[in-house]
């Protein structure tokens, strides 16, 4: 915890982790101040489920290949995802026909993805003699990340936009600008994972990448 390199990783994990978990808490509001039916939104759980593993799984096949192809390290993956999530945060608080479909689809996708790299982020570059110990500590990233963007923004947003003496807001309004503040943090996450993954490229190349060669010869 007191190597810049593990800060860095938790920040753009608690943009990244943080502003998905808001996601998917608040899915099933978002879509009745959409106006969309109980049905509709049961499904867009299930897409972010879907999506949550495709994820997961594309996400390990994908960076293991340029790792082992071309030396680049994990964190690059960390920063394109953010950006992709912010995104899908601009998709859905624009409010339009069908963004919440197409918003939270990227936004499940890349949240996957950050959770199948970041354990092996975790013990590439700080090893595997405590990997238990700096794992969960950087796994606190979520939770953290989840109370801050979930309840300090778009809960207190939500509440501000609704009519007085009432518990539902209808409209996008309800939604927009907390979106645009998740959209803005996971650009500032994707920039602090960039600058993780420029701060290791040379260890991922002189380290990482020569060990994968030298078992594959």
């Amino acid at each position: 915890m007191c190597k810049l390199n593990f800060w860095l990783l938790f920040l753009a994990m608690t943009c990244g982790m943080g502003s998905g978990l808001a996601t998917v808490n608040n899915i099933s509001q978002i879509g009745g101040s959409l106006g969309y039916t109980t049905k509709e939104t049961s499904t867009l759980v299930s897409l972010w489920s879907i999506w949550n593993f495709s994820g997961r799984f594309g996400a390990g096949f994908i960076s293991d290949h340029f790792l082992r192809q071309r030396g680049i390290g994990r964190p690059f993956f960390i920063g394109v995802t953010l950006l992709i999530m912010s995104a899908g945060h601009a998709i859905i608080s624009s409010g339009l026909p069908a963004s919440l479909y197409f918003g939270s689809v990227l936004i499940g996708m890349c949240y996957g993805c950050q959770w199948a790299l970041m354990p092996s982020i975790t013990s590439e570059i700080f090893g595997l003699n405590h990997f238990g110990t700096i794992f969960n500590m950087v796994a606190v990233a979520s939770p953290v990340g989840s109370y801050i963007l979930s309840v300090r923004i778009v809960g207190y947003i939500y509440d501000i936009e609704s009519p007085p003496d009432e518990h539902s807001c209808v409209g996008k309004q309800c939604f927009a600008l907390s979106f645009m503040i998740m959209a803005g943090v996971c650009m500032f996450g994707s920039a602090v994972a960039f600058v993780l993954f420029i701060r290791t490229r040379k260890f991922y190349m002189r380290v990482i990448y020569a060990r994968l060669q030298s078992f594959l010869d």
